[in-house]
């Protein structure tokens, strides 16, 4: 059975980071972007788990517990207080008001999921990536890759950071650019071994930015990996065409990290040996 967490949040960057990873690690997540809307959620939907900040307007994270408690109706919903808020006497406050837990903000990819799932029932918690037998061992880890340059072109903030959380720990430099113009000036100027790049960007898409790079005889061995939020599919045929022009790996977000390391080295191990 899927584990639905409702997220009340008002800090849309917060949001997406949540939702984000959230999402990435198999749980189904629904958000409300202030008190009132997060109040009105729980009650039509009664999710697994709630994170609630703490500081909104009109209605903040105290009026949304003190009045999801009241409701007999309602069962029992673990519900999390997450905030930037770091007093002494926050913690005690949060619980004597009624929240089961804790988590501070910054919210940091590394540890956030983990922090969660403190709070969720085992039998809830969707399965972890399983690496597949053929690509890699169960009994090991993840293979350290031969360091590469992976030019990373989003024009989001959050997406930059969870990206390079997971491709620099593993030994990738990952150079960015948060537009098309300024990723062709990078791949044109520096070496590059891989593209990772975003469809949906302004003012051009992630789709010119591959035309591009196929057009030109300098760039075109590069290997090149699109993303997409699964939320937002791409229109008819734009992944034909992604793959028409020669676009390696067409992937839907969330991903897990550990899946996307898994497609990003094979791409490399595909370039390399397409190229001896």
């Amino acid at each position: 059975m899927s584990c639905n967490i409702l997220i009340i949040e008002d800090n849309p960057t917060n949001m997406e980071l949540m939702v984000y990873l959230l999402g990435a690690f198999g749980y189904e997540v629904s958000t409300a972007t202030d008190g009132q809307e997060g109040i009105e959620t729980a009650l039509n939907q009664g999710p697994d788990l709630i994170l609630c900040d703490l500081e909104m307007p009109r209605t903040d994270g105290y009026e949304v517990v003190t009045h999801l408690r009241a409701q007999s109706a309602l069962p029992p919903i673990p519900i999390i207080a997450v905030t930037a808020l770091a007093m002494v006497g926050d913690r005690d406050r949060v619980l004597a008001c009624g929240f089961d837990g804790y988590i501070s903000k910054p919210i940091y990819p590394e540890s956030f999921v983990d922090q969660v799932e403190v709070f969720v029932p085992l039998h809830k918690r969707p399965a972890r990536v399983t690496l597949s037998s053929d690509v890699i061992s169960a009994q090991k880890p993840i293979p350290q890759p031969t360091r590469a340059a992976v030019l990373l072109v989003d024009d989001s903030v959050v997406n930059v950071d969870l990206i390079r959380s997971t491709l620099e720990p593993s030994g990738y430099a990952v150079i960015s650019a948060n537009n098309v113009a300024a990723a062709m000036d990078l791949a044109q100027h520096k070496s590059i071994d891989l593209i990772l790049s975003d469809l949906h960007m302004s003012p051009e898409s992630g789709l010119a930015f591959l035309q591009y790079v196929k057009a030109d005889s300098r760039l075109r061995s590069i290997p090149f990996i699109l993303m997409t939020a699964s939320m937002a599919d791409p229109p008819d045929g734009t992944e034909e065409k992604a793959f028409e022009l020669g676009v390696a790996r067409f992937l839907s977000r969330p991903i897990a990290p550990e899946q996307l390391l898994l497609e990003v080295e094979a791409c490399l191990t595909d370039n390399r040996a397409t190229n001896r």
